[in-house]
């Protein structure tokens, strides 16, 4: 996952992080536990204990990668050009033919309409 954030005054982007993926891992986990219909529960469930058992923090599962690969985004320039490369990686994967047509993206936004969370615009 792909993820342009700043840190408003008094806050560390590393909680942001860390809080961030504690809660969407616990939220998509248990959506995942609770959903007999989804065919590949068990296999998935399986896949995250496995990881999650070869690194001694995690409790059961392991959802996120441990490590971050923060860029700091200090130019408009190179803002715009990681904006850019997101809103194409759905389009490069073959998912969609147009970044706005991704709904998990902000390019939606970008594009005029409304994306599923509130943005603020770079």
């Amino acid at each position: 996952m792909h993820l342009i954030v700043s840190a408003g005054e008094g806050f560390g982007l590393s909680a942001i992080l860390r809080d961030f993926k504690k809660f969407t891992s616990s939220t998509i986990l248990k959506a995942i536990e609770q959903n007999p219909q989804e065919s590949r529960r068990n296999w998935m469930l399986w896949l995250f204990k496995a990881t999650g058992e070869k690194n001694s923090k995690n409790t059961k599962y392991q959802f996120w990668q441990q490590d971050n690969h923060p860029i700091a985004l200090e130019s408009n320039r190179f803002k715009e050009e990681k904006l850019y490369y997101l809103h194409q990686n759905p389009v490069a994967a073959g998912l969609v033919a147009e970044p706005e047509h991704y709904i998990y993206s902000s390019a939606t936004d970008y594009a005029g309409g409304k994306g599923l969370i509130n943005i603020t615009f770079l």
